[in-house]
This record gives structure tokens, C-alpha cells and sequence, in this order.
């Protein structure tokens, strides 16, 4: 079975959108909402990491056992992560604006071909269509 190749040239990241400025508007409201929440995400989590901290600073080697010592640092450990996860995707939530702003964007960076609304709605980051992301599965 042959698989076709895709290339990503400059002139693909450059085809302008078929979405009207009504879509385009449409779907910047969506990023929008999806990065406002979360922000709120990461400011939680930062207010999360300065509780565990002050309580760790506050417990004693005496009052404070070894074993919830080390779950204690994993959870924080694992905020942070999740941290860098959600300010990650934050970045990508920047970048579709940016590509809104230039109407460029719901443009498959792999076919040139229109992102469908159902994945932009679900994925409103994607930079790709549902076409390509099968294809890089292969």
C-alpha cells in the first residue's frame, strides 16, 4: 500500500482561510475562553504549590512522617507538571490567535486543505486536519 507524502512548505503555512471573519471570530472566541480557563488552571495550581509549602515548612520531622513527606513532594512534583502542561498549551492556544489574526488559520499545515469546523470546535488549537493526523499515525 502506497502512502501519499505531505510536504510542509511556506507556501502552505501562507494559504489564507476559507472561514468568513464571522467564523474566524467564531473560533477566537472559543480559544479565547479555552486560554482565560486556563490561566485560571495555572494560577490555581501556583496557590495549590504555595499551600503545600508553607504546610511543609510548618511540619516538624517529629510531627511529620518520612512516607507522607515523599507523597507530599510527589503531588507537588506533580503540580508542576501539570503546570508546564497547561502553560504549554496555552502557547499553542497563542499561536491559533496569531494565525486568526493573519487568516491563516483552520489551514492544514500538512495538505493545505481546510480544517473541518467539528475538529477546530474540538481541537481549536490544531494546526493540522483529521486527514494528516491519520496519515503521521501510519
Amino acid at each position: 500500500m502506497e502512502t501519499e507524502e505531505f510536504e510542509d512548505t511556506p507556501e502552505i503555512k501562507d494559504i489564507k482561510s476559507s472561514y468568513s471573519d464571522e467564523m474566524l471570530r467564531y473560533f477566537n472566541d472559543i480559544i479565547i475562553e479555552k486560554r482565560e480557563a486556563a490561566h485560571k488552571d495555572v494560577n490555581s495550581m501556583k496557590l495549590q504549590l504555595v499551600d503545600a509549602r508553607e504546610q511543609s515548612e510548618n511540619d516538624t520531622a517529629y510531627s511529620h512522617h518520612m512516607a507522607d513527606a515523599g507523597t507530599d513532594a510527589m503531588e507537588r512534583e506533580k503540580l508542576y507538571l501539570m503546570m508546564a502542561r497547561q502553560q504549554k498549551y496555552i502557547g499553542y492556544l497563542d499561536r491559533a490567535l496569531e494565525r486568526i489574526e493573519k487568516k491563516t488559520y483552520g489551514v492544514c499545515k500538512v495538505t493545505g486543505k481546510q480544517i473541518s469546523k467539528e475538529r477546530l470546535e474540538a481541537v481549536p488549537h490544531t494546526e493540522i486536519s483529521i486527514e494528516a493526523k491519520l496519515k503521521q499515525k501510519k
